[in-house]
């Protein structure tokens, strides 16, 4: 039986990425009147790891010698939708029939002061290598498969090394953000980091503070979402630092047990990640949602989530004799996500426990209210607000009676709220 990562790389080396004729054209269309020989465009960044990796390839970013002024020439007259979503950093995003991808114009450093960077564009692609952050981030493929690698990115890629570009101390400085991305980098390839790095890191720590709390969560969101995001507990000094950076992640040894979900369907959500993290008896993760500024959709999952489970905590018979009833309510994943936050709240719950509920609440058959406003005013009724009143009133007299309800009941009801209009 192949592996899906043989599977990945054989298809990797006959149909690469960058084979793809949307790109191709793109980059033609940029290549045109460029007469020096050297390379207009290339891929940069992740696209480029996952592909030396034979990793699915998600996303793709492209660095150009051409200003945003001159990509937009090039491409105006194709079907080829252009948006503006970093004009100011000399990004545009690129939308076509089969791809998206973000261009960037070379840029080099002159001023940094730890959050900002002032840049001038250049086209020397060494230059553009130099400001990057760390190493393997900084290697480029032109579109015939040709690697450019400055900064020895290639070789710590294949020895899962994480090493800043430079002086650890300088790069962090020029943007503090960077202690995270190492962090997040460090854990997705279990790199083990040198002294003078882990120094770097916690000398600079206060800097974190000056970021904007949107950035540090938008970072911090990346590495939650890890597969491997428990290789942290590996490492005492990056988890020393991760845990300083957030201290409201109290629970952060509880992840342990995510070594059973990596090739699982059932892994969790960022939602369940952060719950697992914050939850406790107190109020949290309502300080980390206001601290950190984020989404409605966020904090209201998580409000969601931990009222949830603190039902569950107060009921016995939560995923037991009312079990259907509360996925009627709830919905399938949400009682799976209680099942979920209790095996990795308590350490004595084995997966095989976990594994035998989250089956139990899978084939749990939700029963269909078949009964609506039409089916009312075929009974009588008139439309009004009594239309919803009295549904809600025959489905919770359906749920308290097994999901069963006679037709004489329905009559009751429906004749006692005639009675009342």
């Amino acid at each position: 039986m192949f592996s899906l990562k043989f599977i990945e790389k054989i298809k990797n080396r006959i149909f690469p990425f960058y084979k793809n004729s949307d790109l191709r054209f793109i980059f033609k269309k940029l290549d045109e009147g460029s007469s020096d020989g050297n390379n207009t465009v290339m891929f940069v960044g992740g696209c480029v790891r996952k592909y030396l990796l034979n990793q699915n390839i998600d996303d793709i970013d492209i660095a150009t010698t051409l200003t945003i002024d001159e990509v937009k020439e090039r491409l105006k007259d194709t079907k080829i939708k252009i948006l503006d979503t970093g004009v100011k950093h000399g990004t545009i995003t690129l939308i076509s029939k089969k791809s998206k991808l973000e261009i960037t114009t070379l840029r080099k450093d002159i001023n940094t002061d730890g959050r900002h960077a002032e840049i001038v564009y250049t086209d020397n692609w060494k230059e553009d290598s130099n400001r990057r952050d760390i190493t393997i981030n900084a290697i480029y493929l032109d579109i015939k498969g040709k690697i450019y690698d400055f900064q020895n990115g290639v070789e710590h890629l294949k020895k899962n090394i994480v090493k800043f570009i430079g002086n650890p101390s300088k790069r962090i400085q020029e943007d503090y953000l960077r202690i995270i991305r190492f962090l997040r980098f460090a854990i997705q390839y279990d790199s083990i980091t040198d002294i003078d790095t882990i120094n770097a890191l916690k000398l600079n720590l206060d800097g974190v503070k000056t970021l904007s709390k949107e950035r540090i969560s938008d970072e911090l969101f990346k590495i939650l979402k890890l597969k491997n995001f428990d290789n942290i507990l590996k490492h005492k000094n990056k988890k020393k630092i991760f845990s300083l950076i957030f201290p409201e992640f109290k629970n952060l040894d509880r992840i342990k047990k995510l070594k059973y979900f990596k090739n699982s369907s059932e892994f969790p959500s960022l939602t369940l990640i952060l719950g697992i993290l914050l939850f406790d008896n107190s109020n949290n993760y309502e300080y980390f949602c206001y601290k950190y500024k984020t989404s409605n959709k966020i904090s209201s999952n998580l409000t969601n989530l931990f009222k949830l489970y603190n039902d569950f905590k107060s009921n016995n018979n939560f995923l037991k004799k009312n079990l259907t009833k509360n996925i009627y309510y709830y919905g399938t994943e949400n009682i799976k996500n209680v099942a979920k936050l209790h095996f990795f709240e308590k350490s004595k719950i084995s997966i095989n426990e976990l594994n035998s509920t989250l089956k139990k609440i899978q084939e749990v058959k939700i029963p269909k209210f078949n009964y609506d406003g039409l089916y009312l005013k075929s009974k009588g009724m008139k439309e009004g607000e009594k239309i919803g009143k009295t549904l809600k009133l025959i489905e919770r007299e359906w749920l308290s009676n097994n999901f069963n309800i006679s037709e004489n009941k329905i009559t009751e009801i429906i004749n006692t709220q005639k009675d009342q209009i």
